[in-house]
C-alpha cells in the first residue's frame, strides 16, 4: 500500500527540457557573491539544485546559493524582520500568494524592471503581480491544482461538477479542507452557483456565498487540516469524495490506489507560488535574470516533468505530451483564488467562516 503522501510532503520529499519558445536571457557574467534563491526544502529544493540551477549558471554565469525555506507564514515573518534590519537571507524567494500579497502591501518586495522581464509576456495576467505604479513585484514560479477527488471502488463513474458537493445523496461522505484561505471553497461556490468570483467583491456578496456553501455541511464528514488523514480515508473508501491535490492523487492512483482526480466543468482550483525579490537585496540585476529565465516554456516543462508542478505558461508553448500535461494540469479554465480577500478581509473572513461554515 502507498505510504501517505501529503501535498507538503510531496513538495519536500519527491521530486528533457521543452521547446524554447522564447529567447533565452542574455548572458550575464556575475562577480562576487552568489544569488541566494529560496524554495521549499527537501527533494523539491534538490530538484532545483540538480535540474535547474546548474544549467542556469552555465547559461548566465550567475552562481546560485540554494536556500531552504520554512513552510507557512514563517518565511514571510523572517523576511520582514530581515528587511527591517537591512539584511537579505535570500535575494529571491518562492512565496505563497497570500504571503506575496501581504508582503506587497508592506512594500516588502523590490519593484522589478518590466523591460528586463520580457519572458513574462506569455504568462497569464494572474501570474504577474504589480504595484500601483505598474512595476512588477511578483512573478509566477510554479502552480498546482486542487480538484474533485473520489474513490473509484465506491463511485465507479467520476463526478463532473462541483455541484455534487451539494447533492443529498452524498450526505456524510465528503472531506473538505478546513480553512477559508486554503480550501478556496468560497471561490468554488461563487463560480459554480453565481457565475464567477465577482460576487465576492462585497461583504454582502461574500455572506450570500457563505450561506450557499453552508448547505454543504450535512454532506461533510471531515473538515480536514491533516492532509494525510483525508488521503488515507479516501483510499480506504471511508470518506470516498472530497477536494484534494491533483498531483498527489495522481501519484496514489499510479501506485494502484482506487482514487481519481477530476477537473470539474467549472474548473479546478489553481494555486501557485511566486518569485519575489526582497527589497534589501543587493542583487536586483541577477534576480531579474533568474526570474526571466524561469519563465521560459522549456524550464516550465522541465519542472512539470521533474517536480510535478503545472506550467505557468500556456501549454502550447511547451513540448509536454498529452499524458505529461494531464498529469499536472487541464485545458479547462481554472478557478483563480481571490488572494486579495484573504489579505484585506482575513480576520473578518475567518470569523464568518467559523460562525457559518466550520461550526
Amino acid at each position: 500500500m502507498l505510504s501517505t503522501i501529503t501535498r507538503r510532503r510531496f513538495l519536500t520529499t519527491t521530486a528533457a527540457t521543452g521547446l524554447a519558445a522564447l529567447a533565452a536571457p542574455a548572458i550575464v557574467r556575475a562577480a562576487g557573491e552568489p544569488l541566494k534563491v529560496g524554495t521549499y526544502g527537501g527533494y523539491f529544493q534538490e530538484s532545483f539544485d540538480k535540474h535547474i540551477y546548474p544549467d542556469f549558471t552555465k547559461d548566465t554565469g550567475i552562481q546560485i546559493e540554494s536556500i531552504s525555506e520554512p513552510t507557512g507564514s514563517a518565511w514571510l515573518v523572517q523576511l520582514q524582520a530581515a528587511a527591517r534590519a537591512g539584511q537579505a537571507p535570500a535575494d529571491v524567494s518562492m512565496m505563497t500568494q497570500t504571503a506575496n500579497t501581504k508582503g506587497a502591501k508592506e512594500g516588502l518586495w523590490m519593484p522589478l524592471d518590466n523591460a528586463k522581464l520580457e519572458n513574462t509576456s506569455v504568462l497569464p495576467e494572474h501570474f504577474v503581480r504589480k504595484y500601483g505604479d505598474g512595476s512588477i513585484n511578483a512573478v509566477g514560479a510554479v502552480s498546482w491544482y486542487i480538484t474533485l477527488v473520489s474513490n473509484t471502488d465506491v463511485y465507479p463513474e467520476p463526478p463532473t461538477s462541483w455541484k455534487v458537493l451539494w447533492e443529498p445523496q452524498y450526505k456524510d461522505t465528503l472531506g473538505l479542507l478546513a480553512k477559508v484561505d486554503n480550501s478556496f471553497l468560497l471561490e468554488v461556490t461563487a463560480k459554480t452557483w453565481f457565475g464567477g468570483t465577482e460576487i465576492l467583491d462585497t461583504d454582502e456578496g461574500i455572506l450570500k456565498v457563505m450561506d450557499k456553501l453552508a448547505e454543504v455541511k450535512p454532506n461533510v464528514r471531515l473538515w480536514y487540516r491533516d492532509e494525510g488523514q483525508f488521503q488515507q480515508a479516501l483510499q480506504s473508501g471511508e470518506i470516498p469524495m472530497g477536494q484534494y491535490y491533483h498531483d498527489v492523487t495522481g501519484l496514489a492512483a499510479a501506485d494502484g490506489e482506487p482514487v481519481r482526480s477530476t477537473f470539474p466543468i467549472e474548473g479546478g482550483i489553481l494555486d501557485s507560488g511566486s518569485w519575489c525579490v526582497l527589497k534589501t537585496s543587493k542583487r536586483q540585476d541577477e534576480a531579474q535574470v533568474f526570474i526571466n529565465y524561469m519563465c521560459q516554456p522549456a524550464i516550465q516543462a522541465k519542472l512539470s516533468r521533474k517536480v510535478g508542478t503545472a506550467p505557468t505558461v500556456p501549454r502550447d508553448l511547451t513540448d509536454l505530451t498529452d499524458a505529461e500535461f494531464a498529469s499536472v494540469s487541464s485545458p479547462i479554465p481554472p478557478i483563480i483564488p481571490r488572494y486579495d480577500l484573504y489579505s484585506t478581509k482575513g480576520d473578518w473572513l475567518n470569523q464568518k467562516w467559523s460562525e457559518l461554515i466550520a461550526s
